[in-house]
């Protein structure tokens, strides 16, 4: 059975345990939070339901999770290593050259860093720098199975090649990004629709709830299925692509985008906050999480039925 260790039990850290644990894999965690252990603990048992319902690999039990006394415990007999303390660059490079120093060198670690880039994580690691490169998961990461794997100025085609087989062994998807930028790919994309929709509740354009209702009853929906260049291929009708550039191109130059997000005024706080609370409608965050879990469920499912060929889709990136 394999081991996956974990540094840093917020949120992302929580969800690498739950699944690896419903993976069959044994989970060895660290953080020296003293409450870190219940709340764990209590993430998963709340995640569990819906990992049975997505089916669980032999062996797999909550049972398999030990918190380990420190960092370097943890990473004993670890055969993969994933790091998800706060987005501080000297607090991650501190923690990283830790756990390179502790872990054998063959060893690979991840960071599950949304925005950092890979070489600048790996300074101060002596031991074996190149193994230390970014998996960035996404939330909630029992459910959701990409994984975008980058390497650093350190890091060989073997350390990638490895880090593909290991996340896949845990059902990710890994997507390997070409080259190292700060936000990697997803968050990129998903950076530029928050900071659109911001502007429009700045300028009282919509609210929270309509914006979330675009997306949710309009591209969300074919985003699920094809991403946003094949949904654009389609609309070029019987010639595609080339087609829906030539007739709508000109539509890029317009001044549509705000290419700058707005200033976080109280005022926009304000709106944010009393909009989503508005939608939240009393329900607590433990209540979403399972509604958006037995979603995802549901719609894993499609994806996987109308999009069977992405079980590859790590082979052509």
């Amino acid at each position: 059975m394999k081991q996956l260790s974990v540094i840093g039990t917020g949120v992302i850290g929580n969800g690498w345990i739950a699944r690896a644990l419903a993976n069959g894999w044994r989970v060895a965690a660290f953080d020296p939070d003293p409450k870190a252990e219940a709340r764990t603990r209590a993430f998963v048992d709340n995640a569990w339901p819906s990992l049975e319902k997505r089916g669980l690999a032999e062996g797999a039990s909550p049972d398999n999770l030990r918190f380990a006394t420190s960092l370097e415990a943890a990473v004993d007999g670890a055969d993969l290593i994933q790091e998800n303390v706060p987005e501080r660059l000297e607090l991650k490079r501190s923690i990283l050259a830790q756990i390179d120093a502790a872990a054998p060198p063959e060893v690979l670690i991840g960071s599950s860093t949304s925005g950092f880039k890979p070489s600048d994580l790996q300074q101060g690691c002596q031991h074996a720098p190149g193994r230390v490169i970014v998996a960035h998961p996404f939330n909630p990461v029992y459910l959701l199975p990409l994984v975008e794997l980058v390497g650093g100025e350190a890091t060989q085609a073997e350390h990638t090649e490895r880090a593909q087989a290991l996340y896949q062994a845990i059902d990710m998807r890994p997507l390997v990004v070409r080259r190292e930028i700060e936000g990697h790919i997803a968050d990129r994309l998903m950076e530029a629709l928050w900071r659109e929709s911001l502007h429009l509740v700045n300028d009282g354009v919509a609210t929270t709830e309509e914006i979330d209702a675009a997306v949710v009853y309009g591209c969300g929906l074919r985003w699920s299925l094809m991403g946003t260049f094949l949904t654009f291929h389609l609309a070029g009708g019987d010639q595609g692509m080339r087609h829906m550039l030539e007739q709508f191109g000109p539509a890029l130059k317009l001044p549509w985008t705000k290419l700058e997000a707005p200033e976080l005024t109280d005022e926009l706080i304000d709106r944010v906050v009393e909009g989503c609370e508005h939608q939240a409608a009393g329900r607590s965050v433990s209540e979403l999480d399972r509604r958006r879990d037995d979603f995802l469920v549901e719609l894993l499912g499609l994806v996987q039925k109308y999009w069977p060929e992405a079980e590859g889709l790590e082979g052509r990136i």
